[in-house]
């Protein structure tokens, strides 16, 4: 007589619904934890390369006597013309033989948006950019002038604005520690904003910017005023004040902002970094001026 089978349990169909409603709600638990470790993670890298760029204005300064100039031109006749701050920073940021090329090209062709050969136009240096930007670790094209150009995120501060001049960073600018009367430790050197739009501002090796001030490309004040044309649909005059943004939206351009949720980092004059949230856009002009005197609730 054949021995008969035992029966095995199966799950009920309750008993299954419970199991994926667990599952479910630790995945939910699980995926913001794991986004959170990210975020943290690409704001320890953003911190770590405005550091170096602070760095490397210090070495700069050490050996110049003063601040590089936020835009080079001279009224036309500089021969490096519309190069930006960050291109002078190469040498002190391990890429000597970029720079080498640089001075070569500037030999050999006044304009920096000719390439060959200014192969800095469109080369991506990573400590320029901030690794929550997946845009700019590729050079975009910029088809108003029909070439490929590379990005920085991390903007000089002009000051107030891009004809206030009260900042430390600004077209012919050479601005020494000593001129900082505020102190360095509360006043701004740079900030995040990613790169426009349209992908015409934010070039981190040259651009003219807003009239020829670099303002909107490699420096930007911390309530900017857009002096480009307006016309119907474009964005407003202004008084651009820092705040969240997007990537998709044009006029925030005109502001600081960056990817990281509540706020975006900021590099002091004494080479310290903050992450500042977007409740501290009152004080920002205060520590945008390097000699303004104006109180600023900022601690270090």
């Amino acid at each position: 007589m054949r021995q008969r089978q035992q029966s095995r349990p199966g799950f009920t169909l309750v008993e299954l619904l419970v199991v994926l409603a667990i599952i479910g709600v630790l995945i939910a638990l699980l995926v913001p934890a794991v986004q959170m470790v990210r975020q943290g993670a690409l704001r320890t890298e953003c911190l770590n390369n405005l550091k170096q760029i602070g760095l490397a204005a210090h070495q700069y300064h050490d050996a110049r006597k003063a601040l590089p100039p936020g835009m080079r031109f001279q009224g036309f006749q500089d021969p490096h013309r519309m190069s930006s701050w960050l291109t002078e920073l190469l040498p002190y940021l391990e890429q000597q033989n970029l720079w080498t090329v640089t001075q070569a090209a500037f030999q050999q062709e006044s304009s920096a948006f000719k390439n060959p050969p200014h192969v800095g136009l469109a080369t991506v240096s990573g400590t320029f950019v901030c690794p929550a930007e997946g845009r700019a670790f590729y050079p975009q094209l910029a088809k108003k002038e029909n070439i490929l150009v590379a990005f920085t995120c991390y903007l000089g501060v002009s000051g107030k604005d891009l004809h206030s001049q009260d900042g430390v960073l600004f077209r012919d600018s050479r601005i020494r520690l000593t001129d900082i009367t505020d102190g360095t430790s509360k006043t701004l050197l740079a900030g995040e904003r990613p790169p426009s739009a349209d992908f015409q501002f934010g070039w981190w090796y040259a651009g003219a910017g807003q009239g020829y001030t670099g303002s909107c490309d490699m420096l930007l004040g911390v309530e900017e005023q857009n002096a480009l044309p307006i016309k119907a649909g474009s964005c407003g005059p202004g008084t651009y004040k820092y705040s969240p943004g997007r990537t998709e939206n044009q006029c925030d351009m005109f502001h600081f902002w960056s990817l990281h949720p509540g706020g975006g980092h900021f590099l002091f004059a004494d080479g310290s970094v903050h992450f500042l949230g977007y409740a501290a856009a009152p004080i920002l002009p205060a520590l945008a001026s390097r000699g303004g005197g104006e109180p600023s609730d900022f601690v270090d």
